[in-house]
């Protein structure tokens, strides 16, 4: 049995990996971050904001784990209730408002599940930013940065772009849970894992992703140079793009025609 996919996994929710919070701030030095959904509170899971990056403005948003244990406690450990989300659909609408792209940051092993939040109609929000991120008149790139599981990492990654570390993974499900509904043994995870088509290989091979940025200088200044002139280039060119919302949805109609591409260097 192949271990190299559940490798992956572990790697992904490694706790040295760079945050979303890690990006935005070396990505983008004048960042403000907006607070609340307007509708119940704020969520520290879901971090959001304006700045410039490379001198055009944008909005950001991250899924945020935090590093220490009391970051992790207060952030859910990334795991985003419903105000996370509206949070980020507030943020996104005056996004589009003010004519300004979108890039997101996506690290999560799910939405939170817990009873207040399903209450809080933690479907409903979900569903939400899945229809109103389609129709976004502003460009939206998304990168995976570690994690990306079900619901929880879609509700951020309808997008014109999607992006994946190396080492990250993108998932309808964890492999621990996936094993305990087919096997009823978690511990057949690693299996899981190779049939569950998770890596960033997995996903651009089946279309779902349009590129695979390698990670051999994760964290290090020249990484976020190297992404900052990424991102830039392709912003500028979504910006000048014609028929934005057709092409998305054609991006998503796609999904399962094969794709090629190489990492980033």
């Amino acid at each position: 049995m192949s271990t190299q996919a559940y490798e992956k996994v572990k790697l992904a929710r490694a706790n040295k990996r760079p945050t979303g919070l890690d990006y935005i701030h070396n990505l983008c030095a004048d960042f403000l971050e907006l607070h609340g959904d307007r509708r119940f509170g704020d969520d520290g899971a879901v971090v959001g904001g304006v700045g410039h990056l490379r001198g055009i403005p944008v909005t950001l948003l991250a899924i945020e784990k935090g590093h220490s244990a009391k970051e992790r406690m207060a952030r859910s450990f990334g795991a985003p209730h419903p105000e996370g989300y509206r949070k980020a659909l507030r943020l996104m609408k005056q996004a589009e408002k003010f004519h300004r792209p979108v890039v997101c940051f996506v690290d999560t092993s799910g939405a939170y599940c817990g009873v207040d939040a399903e209450e809080r109609g933690q479907g409903q929000a979900i569903g939400e930013n899945l229809m109103e991120m389609m129709t976004l008149q502003v460009p939206v790139i998304t990168l995976l940065i570690g994690e990306g599981g079900s619901g929880g990492a879609l509700a951020l990654s309808v997008a014109d772009r999607v992006w994946m570390l190396e080492n990250s993974v993108y998932s309808v499900i964890s492999p621990e849970g996936c094993a305990s509904i087919l096997w009823k043994d978690a511990a057949q995870a690693p299996e899981a894992a190779q049939r569950l088509k998770l890596t960033a290989q997995d996903a651009l091979e089946l279309g779902i992703i349009e590129a695979i940025l390698t990670e051999r200088d994760l964290g290090q200044t020249s990484f976020y140079s190297r992404l900052a002139g990424r991102l830039e280039e392709e912003l500028r060119t979504l910006q000048a793009q014609k028929n934005l919302t057709e092409t998305r949805y054609a991006r998503f109609r796609a999904f399962g025609r094969p794709k090629t591409s190489c990492p980033t260097e």
